[in-house]
């Protein structure tokens, strides 16, 4: 009786073993499906620096032309500014009331549009004279603004972005921002890149890439180590900051109270 067991449960093992052996040869469905949605990572290399204002709270940041337009934040300090690539001069600025904290800037056509943070009140200048022509007033906080030539984009500081009639300025969209985990949450300065949106994470070193269709992020920009020990003898904040031209397509980044832009080309 004991001797006809043991065969019965050696039969029983050998089954069990050569099942388990079919399934470990066979992809698990689950991992396959984890491969197919992880979502790319970039890194970086650093194709050029140039100086930037160590004493700019960078908040919005836009190249045309040659040129860089800048917003800075801090009640008291903020600013639009022109400034000259090369050397970091400042050419052209205006500086916002005392009670404003600026954000995110754009230029859309001859106008720039800068937004302010808990004022819920958007800034429109002429681009050339950099003369004041109106104000416009929003329902959230204010983080990031670009555009796609068609619709402004902006954040406040959430997983939401919005899109306003750039005439108008009323919001006629909105959508969330997510990866495989979940929504993606404070969305900062933003800039639009070959058909994607680009947002800085406030408090992080990386860049989303959004698909402004659907709100998918479809790869992470990993940006540790650009500032050198050296340049971080005097205070620094943030990586905030995203700049794009199309025309030789270069890419620019900087952050609160950096002593450099860098142009990176993305890997």
């Amino acid at each position: 009786m004991n001797r006809l067991f043991s065969i019965v449960l050696s039969a029983i093992y050998v089954l069990l073993c050569s099942v388990l052996i079919s399934d470990s040869e066979s992809p698990s469905p689950d991992a396959a499906t984890f491969s197919a949605c992880r979502t790319p990572v970039y890194t970086y290399t650093v194709v050029r620096t140039y100086p930037h204002d160590r004493k700019a709270f960078t908040q919005g940041l836009v190249f045309e032309k040659g040129f860089l337009y800048e917003g800075t934040g801090i009640c008291g300090q903020s600013e639009l500014r022109k400034t000259a690539l090369e050397t970091g001069a400042v050419l052209q600025s205006y500086k916002l009331p005392d009670e404003f904290f600026g954000e995110g800037i754009t230029i859309y056509g001859n106008k720039i549009i800068q937004l302010t943070w808990q004022s819920r009140t958007g800034f429109v200048y002429d681009k050339e004279r950099f003369e004041l022509l109106e104000t416009f007033r929003y329902p959230t906080e204010g983080w990031g603004i670009t555009h796609d030539s068609q619709r402004l984009i902006m954040s406040d500081g959430t997983s939401s972005l919005y899109f306003l009639n750039p005439e108008t300025y009323k919001t006629e969209g909105k959508m969330t921002v997510h990866d495989t985990d979940g929504p993606v949450t404070r969305l900062n300065e933003l800039e639009y890149v070959r058909g994607e949106i680009y947002a800085n994470l406030w408090q992080t070193e990386r860049i989303a890439k959004i698909d402004p269709q659907t709100g998918r992020v479809t790869g992470w920009i990993e940006l540790e180590n650009l500032l050198s020990f050296e340049d971080c003898r005097y205070p620094v904040d943030v990586l905030n900051g995203i700049a794009y031209s199309a025309e030789n397509d270069r890419l620019f980044v900087t952050g609160k109270l950096w002593p450099r832009i860098f142009e990176i080309r993305v890997k």
